[in-house]
């Protein structure tokens, strides 16, 4: 059994918890960080917002449908990110071996620890304390022995709290997780473990290697791992993000262009989220598709400074898509994502702003 001490800090709320403390107003009321207008994106939203439904990569319009009270505030990225150097002063306070997620979340390998006692946990509600007191805002933690375990954790007690996976206990709390839970498993992920009678981590580990291999194809051996509490990636302190992207498998093929438009949009939202949430973004957009034979194409444009609108990004994505597209063939999957990647503030020859159109 692997013998590391992980950390899994995830700020709560962190956009939003930043506007409610820097202004009064805002205490107590549900927020979003982001647009509220008909091309609007959230990209936060405060946990009195989350209650009616709201969450990020939601459309601003939606937003105000589920909460007619919401206040939409435009961001503040540089105030973000200088927060998030101060979080991560702390963090590097105990241990070199910090990989930052985004500007909200980050792994610690606390093994070896520069200060403090020897624990984990700990060190973890140490952190929690410092960043409460110093900057006025909460985080929570999650404390294992592997990252996806942390990671895991990290979201049981939130928000403003904490919880330990011990090596002795992770058989009995992943034979319990729901498989949407597990690293890499997404909707339509889940969806075929479920059609093949897996729908949590017993049933996962009782299928057996060769099953989930044969499935699953080279994602198969991480999946049965995992539901064997196996997860040997080490935190990474210089992680550099290549690109970032989002893509859907759908559950029938689609073949009519409304249809692929809806779906296409869907999936540029999740990206904005994303792209907001690493504060960058890329020169170089690339749709992917997947046609119902498999064969695979992929189309690209690279501009000299990002896009950093929303609407935009659906436009460029709608245009590589239908750019000499097979009109008659059904397609099983699309993607969209951005490489040459960027920080916002230092786009050559410009420097970004994320635009939100006004918030009528």
């Amino acid at each position: 059994m692997d013998c590391r001490k992980i950390i899994h800090i995830d700020m709560d709320a962190f956009y939003a918890s930043v506007e409610q403390r820097d202004n009064p107003m805002y205490h107590g009321k549900p927020i979003a960080v982001g647009g509220g207008g008909e091309r609007g994106v959230v990209a936060a939203a405060s946990y009195e917002a989350r209650k009616y439904g709201v969450r990020s990569a939601m459309p601003g319009k939606k937003a105000r449908q589920l909460c007619p009270d919401i206040l939409f505030i435009r961001p503040r990225f540089d105030v973000y990110k200088k927060v998030s150097d101060e979080i991560r002063q702390i963090f590097l306070e105990y241990t070199p071996l910090v990989e930052p997620l985004s500007l909200d979340e980050a792994f610690l390998d606390v093994t070896q620890p520069l200060k403090g006692k020897n624990s984990a946990t700990l060190i973890a509600n140490e952190i929690r304390q410092r960043i409460k007191s110093e900057l006025r805002l909460t985080a929570s933690a999650g404390i294992s022995y592997n990252k996806f375990l942390a990671k895991i954790a990290s979201d049981i007690n939130k928000p403003n709290g904490y919880f330990v996976i011990r090596p002795e206990q992770a058989s009995q709390f992943i034979e319990k997780l729901p498989i949407e839970k597990f690293h890499g498993v997404g909707r339509v992920t889940a969806e075929k473990f479920k059609k093949l009678g897996i729908t949590d981590g017993l049933e996962l580990k009782n299928a057996g290697m060769e099953f989930i291999s044969r499935h699953f194809g080279k994602n198969g051996l991480f999946f049965y791992n995992i539901a064997l509490g196996v997860d040997n990636r080490q935190v990474e302190p210089e992680r550099d993000r290549k690109s970032v992207g989002a893509e859907n498998t759908f559950s029938q093929d689609l073949v009519q262009d409304d249809e692929l438009n809806r779906e296409l949009d869907h999936i540029c939202e999740i990206l904005f989220a994303r792209l907001v949430k690493a504060r960058v973004w890329g020169l170089t957009i690339t749709v992917k598709i997947k046609y119902h034979d498999f064969n695979q194409v992929t189309r690209s444009k690279t501009f000299n400074q990002g896009i950093s609108e929303l609407h935009l990004i659906k436009h460029i994505a709608r245009e590589l898509l239908h750019e000499n597209r097979d009109t008659g063939k059904p397609i099983r999957l699309l993607g969209v994502s951005f490489s040459q990647l960027q920080p916002t503030e230092s786009t050559p020859g410009k420097q970004l702003q994320i635009k939100f159109p006004p918030q009528g």
